[in-house]
């Protein structure tokens, strides 16, 4: 009976600190897609132009990435709950300063800082889940935190439109205090306090890879609207990451001091699965910010059809993840995996089949599809990731881990808007071309709906329709890079070892 009690408190003491890590989790990764839709409301608020009011998502990004690598070194220093509970903390403060922001330069600052606090939860959270559940739950435990990982972004711009629409844009960020202040009392009472050690680090090292690291996010977010190499500025910081990260790399493989034991990537497994989650990255970022673009922009549904829309995808994700995390036992993860790429490969795929006049079942219903592949993905890999790795490693393991996912996320985000800009452009050029008095078609039409090229709303309308049609064939060609992101990882499945059972091997993470 006492044996019977004490298994019952300790799934219960489990299920309590997965809640607390996944509403922390949950509120810095919503954080990140949920501003979007608020940006335009800022920009009259803020007095910024477009151009200046993207600061407000870059400042976010660049901050979490520069500070992601620091939190195997934190957690080792301070312990976990420790920063934890400081992370969460700094990152409600910064959201109340960034709702009583009255310029831009103030808001841009106090985003900084909530990108900051922020970026250490979602690495250490992970390495919290892993070593609380025992291997054969480990793939559980893994849904539970994918769900919020997965979720927020997709989910993101839904809550944002409806916050923005019903309470106003400021509340974007002040919804963030209550939230925050429960998570607190739950990381107080439930996660368990790590032993602390006399953890030194390579100061140098970790100055390359914060500038380093730092200039590739920036470069990758404001390539596309600098016109990547025509701008000094871009250049610049092309040469400053790529020399600040090859400097870093050089200098601490082998430091037992470094900021980020790039050495753990001798780990056959965490090196293929690390590489993978920032291709899968690549892909899933580049589709949650290319659906609302052309759904609002591109089709004109209103902010809450939109978020409709698309919610049966993050609806299918869950799925995909509950799916997993119950059968992940029972059948190989990396089968899993390849099951999941070839489902976001299909439902990708159908969308390369787009037109102006696409039903919404053909967005609902492709979208289903590839929302499964997602969580079918997810879960595996950040399961086979650490399976083979020390438990002593897990912090710093998921710091790399989580870095990759981060850039890879950037990087697929500059892709599509490079290939959706570009193409919709020299699409536009080819189109127009079109467009005169010698091409029968044109005559055609004019003459079916009574128009006449003299007539200026007739050129208007033309102007209108080119702008679409050359948009649309923008967005079917990023489209096809997203297919083609989840493709080219379905190879790289058989590089992943096969799952040894919880036979004797080293504790993972």
């Amino acid at each position: 009976m006492a044996l019977s009690d004490t298994a019952s408190e300790s799934t219960v003491s489990k299920v309590l600190t997965a809640t607390a890590v996944l509403l922390a989790v949950l509120m810095v990764i919503l954080d990140m897609t949920v501003v979007n839709v608020a940006l335009p409301h800022m920009m009259g608020a803020l007095g910024a132009t477009p151009d200046q009011i993207t600061w407000v998502l870059t400042s976010y990004i660049v901050a979490e990435a520069i500070v992601i690598p620091t939190s195997g070194f934190l957690a080792e220093r301070f312990g976990r709950k420790r920063v934890i509970f400081v992370s969460v903390a700094g990152f409600v403060v910064a959201s109340m300063l960034c709702g009583q922001s009255q310029t831009l330069a103030q808001m841009v600052v106090f985003r900084l800082l909530q990108g900051a606090f922020g970026a250490s939860v979602v690495p250490l959270s992970q390495a919290i889940m892993v070593d609380t559940f025992e291997a054969r739950n480990r793939g559980k435990a893994m849904a539970i935190w994918g769900i919020g990982i997965l979720l927020g972004p997709i989910m993101g711009p839904t809550v944002g439109g409806f916050i923005t629409d019903h309470l106003g844009w400021r509340w974007v960020y002040y919804i963030n205090v209550p939230i925050g202040l429960i998570n607190l009392a739950m990381i107080l009472a439930f996660l368990k306090q790590t032993p602390r050690s006399r953890a030194v680090a390579d100061w140098i090292g970790a100055l390359l890879l914060a500038i380093g690291v730092g200039s590739l996010q920036m470069l990758l977010d404001r390539g596309n609207g600098d016109d990547w190499l025509q701008s000094n500025f871009i250049i610049t910081l092309i040469f400053v990451s790529a020399f600040c990260l090859i400097a870093f790399a050089v200098r601490s493989y082998k430091r037992p001091d470094a900021i980020l034991r790039l050495s753990l990537l001798r780990d056959h497994n965490l090196a293929t699965a690390t590489f993978m989650i920032m291709a899968f990255g690549v892909g899933m970022l580049s589709t949650i910010a290319l659906q609302p673009l052309f759904l609002e922009h591109l089709l004109g549904y209103p902010a809450s059809t939109a978020g409709l829309v698309m919610a049966p995808r993050g609806i299918a994700v869950a799925m995909g993840m509950v799916f997993v995390a119950t059968t992940i036992n029972r059948f190989e993860p990396r089968w899993l995996v390849l099951i999941g790429l070839t489902l976001a490969s299909i439902g990708t795929y159908v969308t390369t089949w787009y037109n102006l006049d696409v039903d919404m079942f053909w967005i609902i219903a492709p979208g289903i599809v590839q929302g499964l592949g997602m969580g079918m993905i997810f879960v595996p890999l950040s399961t086979l990731a650490y399976q083979t790795l020390p438990q002593e490693a897990s912090d710093q393991a998921a710091g790399i881990f989580n870095l990759a996912r981060t850039i890879g996320g950037s990087i697929g985000i500059a892709v599509a808007a490079t290939v959706l800009t570009r193409e919709s452009h020299a699409n536009w050029q080819s189109l127009g071309a079109g467009i005169n008095p010698y091409n029968p078609a044109l005559t055609s039409w004019l003459d079916t709906t009574g128009l006449s090229m003299s007539d200026p709303h007739t050129l208007q309308m033309l102007a209108m329709e080119l702008t679409r049609q050359s948009t649309m064939i923008g967005f079917i060609e990023a489209f096809g890079f997203v297919t083609l992101s989840f493709l080219v990882l379905i190879p790289l499945v058989l590089l992943l070892r096969k799952q040894q059972g919880d036979g004797p091997r080293r504790s993972p993470i």
